[in-house]
């Protein structure tokens, strides 16, 4: 199988592409290598990935029509024939980023999404598995949340990107037959995570012995997931299923104390902690139905927290040198 991957130097992307080469599929992944976050640590995943046989890379944003469409046919000539499916990884991710810079979201979530799937339609490809998000859930939608809540509500531009590139891949399912799987990811983490993400952040901080920052009292509850275990979903969203969205969750939701418990317990101190306010834009809990999952793709998480929060320890220790010094803002 040849398989277009976008955001392919992503936290959750990088490690598609390995499972996928290990299975012996050609990969071509797109990245336009923004600095949205501290740019070493896509650095570093690509690097991962260089060299692997039938992996190709060429840098360029899916925001901009023409550039992928070039990119898009060199990719074709590179790994020998044309796609068998896009997976759209790439996207502006955060929720209070998203609040200070609006634009650039709605450029890659949603516009980035419509140049793919034109880009299908014109040219055959059947099968289109989209990365979404569990913050298109709201605190109005009571918990575990269900893949048929309503999503009308949103509290972030990022979700509303993510809710106009959901809505934009059913109408190329309704209008043109495109196979659609839309993926709510919850909350990933695990090594080389996204530095701006709470685990990451909480590894280093604590690690470190710097102050560690909390939002909120601390309360809070996320469902997080291991990253291996989104990796494994996303692959199995690539069996034909006509337009399905399907929640990709750990199904255990945890408060923030309780992991930045779990991570002093790996660092083996204590965390000085700081309170700020909470954000509006953050919903007070997330947990995922994963029922769905189950039934579609026989997916269920299989790293535990606990098993996750080791993992990504041990990574940070691994490669303390240079990631101590990877900027978390």
């Amino acid at each position: 199988m040849r398989v277009l991957l976008t955001g392919a130097a992503g936290f959750i992307a990088s490690r598609v592409a390995e499972f996928l080469l290990d299975e012996g599929h050609a990969v071509f992944g797109v990245d336009d290598l923004n600095d949205a976050y501290d740019v070493r640590m896509k650095e570093y995943r690509l690097g991962r990935l260089a060299g692997r046989e039938r992996f190709f890379f060429e840098r360029v944003d899916i925001g901009v029509r023409e550039s992928l469409a070039r990119a898009w046919q060199s990719g074709v000539e590179r790994a020998g024939g044309p796609w068998d499916a896009v997976i759209n990884l790439a996207a502006r991710a955060g929720v209070r980023s998203s609040v200070q810079n609006p634009y650039v979201y709605v450029q890659t979530n949603a516009m980035g999404t419509l140049n793919l799937l034109e880009l299908c339609r014109e040219r055959g490809v059947s099968k289109f598995v989209l990365a979404s998000t569990s913050s298109l859930y709201g605190a109005h939608n009571p918990v575990p949340f269900g893949e048929d809540a309503n999503t009308d509500r949103v509290l972030s531009p990022y979700a509303a990107s993510k809710k106009a590139a959901e809505a934009m891949c059913y109408t190329y399912h309704y209008l043109h037959g495109l196979d659609v799987t839309v993926l709510r990811y919850f909350t990933v983490y695990g090594p080389a995570g996204r530095p701006d993400m709470s685990l990451f952040r909480f590894t280093q901080w604590i690690h470190e012995g710097l102050p560690v920052t909390v939002y909120g009292d601390g309360s809070q509850s996320r469902d997080f997931t291991y990253v291996d275990d989104i990796a494994r979903g996303t692959i199995l969203g690539l069996r034909p299923l006509g337009f399905e969205v399907i929640n990709l969750g750990g199904d255990r939701p945890v408060s923030l104390r309780e992991v930045i418990s779990l991570v002093e317990r790996q660092a083996g101190r204590e965390a000085a902690l700081e309170y700020e306010p909470g954000h509006p834009a953050d919903v007070p809990a997330t947990w995922a139905s994963i029922e769905k999952a189950g039934m579609l793709l026989g997916w269920r998480p299989e790293v535990s927290l606990e098993e996750g929060v080791a993992r990504l320890a041990r990574w940070y220790r691994e490669n303390r040198e240079w990631a101590r010094e990877v900027n978390v803002w």
